[in-house]
C-alpha cells in the first residue's frame, strides 16, 4: 500500500527537539499531572483506585466511566455511541479504514491535517481537495461543496476548529454542510480535537455529532485538554459505523493502557475547569500574537476564531521551508513551513504554548524577517 509522506510529523519529528522556542506546537501547553489535579479539585488520592489495579488489558472499547465523560461531551450521545482509540490520530485513521475503500469519493475541506486527503487516497478512494480560501476568511464555499458532491461521494471531510488556520464553521453553515453531504448519500467526519477553544463566549462549540444521528466525530486529550501525553482520543459515530471501526481496531489497538483510562476519565470528568485554563492561555495569547502581526508589515494573515494555531502569510522572497529552516539556524525559533500542508508562502504558527516562548520568540521572527524579507 502506499501512503503520501507526512509533511508536518516528519517536520515536527525532524526539528521539534532543536528548537529553544517551540512556536509550532499545536496543543495548549501540556500539564503536569499534579498540576490536573490541581485544577480539577479532586478530594482524596484521586489515582488510588489504580495503585491496586492489575495492568492488564482494561476494558476493549474504553472504560464505562470514561465513554460517560466523552458522552457528556456531546448534547445527544450516550456511552454506547463512543469508542476510544489510541489519540485523535488512531480515531481518523480507523474512521478512514472503515468508511471507504476503492472507487469511493470523497470530499475533504483543506488545507486539513494530511489524514483527512492521504489515508481515503492510500485505499483507493478519490479525494477531491476543496480549498478555503482566505477571502472566505478560510470557512467553505456551500455552492463549491455542492458541485464537488457525485453519486460516488461517501465522506465529507473538516477539522472544525481548522487545522492550521484557526476559523470555526458558524453554527447554521455547519448544518448546511450536513445536510449537502446526508441528501448525496455522504457522511459527514469532522475532527474536532479543537473544539472547546472558540475565541467568544465559554468556548464551547456545537460538534456535527449534536446535529446529526449519521455524523461522526472524533477528538482526543490533546489539543484542548493538554494531556497529548496520554495518547488517548475517540470516536463518536451511530452503531453501523463504531461496528466497522471494531473489526480494524481489533487489528490495531485492542486497548489503550488502563493508566491513560483513569486519567482521562478524572479529566473529563471536569472538562469545565481543564478547558477554563485552555481559554484563559489561547485568548491571552492570541492577543500578543494579534499585536505582533498588527505592527509587523511583512506578515498579514485571517485572525484565528478558534483553536490554537493560525496560518501567516509571508510577505518574503524564499521559500517557506527554506525560511523556517534559516530562522530555526539563527534564532531557536521553530515554526511549521506552509510547505509541508499544501501552503505555499505561509508558516503555520502554535501561540497556546507557554507565555514566555512566544514573548520571546516572536521579536526573533520580526529580526529574522527584516534579514531576509
Amino acid at each position: 500500500m502506499h501512503i503520501d509522506p507526512f509533511g508536518v510529523e516528519i517536520w515536527m519529528n525532524e526539528t521539534e527537539t532543536r528548537c529553544r522556542y517551540n512556536l509550532a506546537e499545536t496543543c495548549v501547553a501540556a500539564m503536569t499531572l499534579d498540576e490536573m489535579l490541581e485544577i480539577i479539585g479532586h478530594d482524596g488520592d484521586p489515582l488510588a483506585a489504580i495503585r491496586d489495579q492489575p495492568l492488564s488489558y482494561g476494558a476493549i472499547e474504553g472504560s464505562e466511566r470514561l465513554r460517560a465523560a466523552i458522552a457528556n461531551l456531546y448534547a445527544s450521545r450516550a456511552p454506547e455511541d463512543v469508542m476510544v482509540t489510541h489519540g485523535t490520530i488512531g480515531a481518523n485513521d480507523l474512521v478512514w479504514r472503515a468508511l471507504v475503500g476503492p472507487g469511493d469519493h470523497v470530499v475533504s475541506l483543506t488545507p486539513t491535517y494530511q489524514q483527512h486527503t492521504a489515508i481515503p487516497a492510500s485505499v483507493g478512494a478519490d479525494v477531491t481537495a476543496l480549498p478555503l480560501t482566505a477571502t472566505d476568511e478560510y470557512l467553505p464555499d456551500l455552492d463549491r461543496l455542492r458541485a464537488a458532491m457525485t453519486d460516488r461521494t461517501r465522506v465529507v471531510a473538516f477539522t472544525n476548529p481548522n487545522n492550521p488556520t484557526g476559523s470555526l464553521i458558524p453554527e447554521d453553515m455547519l448544518r448546511a454542510i450536513i445536510d449537502i453531504a446526508e441528501s448525496g448519500g455522504a457522511r459527514v467526519l469532522a475532527d474536532e480535537v479543537y473544539r472547546g477553544t472558540a475565541q467568544v463566549g465559554d468556548g464551547h462549540s456545537p460538534s456535527v455529532a449534536d446535529f446529526s444521528p449519521h455524523a461522526v466525530a472524533t477528538a482526543g486529550m490533546s489539543k484542548a485538554f493538554s494531556l497529548a501525553g496520554l495518547r488517548l482520543g475517540w470516536v463518536t459515530a451511530p452503531p453501523d459505523v463504531l461496528a466497522a471501526v471494531s473489526l480494524h481496531r481489533d487489528y490495531s489497538t485492542i486497548s489503550v493502557g488502563m493508566l491513560d483510562d483513569h486519567i482521562a476519565a478524572l479529566a473529563l470528568e471536569h472538562a469545565d475547569r481543564i478547558l477554563a485554563r485552555s481559554l484563559r492561555i489561547t485568548r491571552q495569547n492570541l492577543e500578543i500574537l494579534s499585536d505582533w502581526v498588527a505592527a509587523e508589515p511583512g506578515v498579514n494573515w485571517v485572525r484565528p476564531t478558534a483553536g490554537t494555531t493560525a496560518l501567516l502569510h509571508l510577505d518574503c522572497d524564499i521559500g517557506s521551508e527554506a525560511f523556517c529552516r534559516g530562522l530555526l539556524a539563527e534564532t531557536g525559533v521553530l515554526l511549521t513551513p506552509g510547505a509541508v500542508m499544501g501552503m505555499e508562502g505561509t508558516v503555520r504558527i502554535g501561540f497556546a504554548n507557554e507565555l514566555d516562548a512566544l514573548r520571546a520568540g516572536l521579536p526573533l521572527v520580526s529580526g529574522y524577517l527584516a534579514r531576509v524579507g
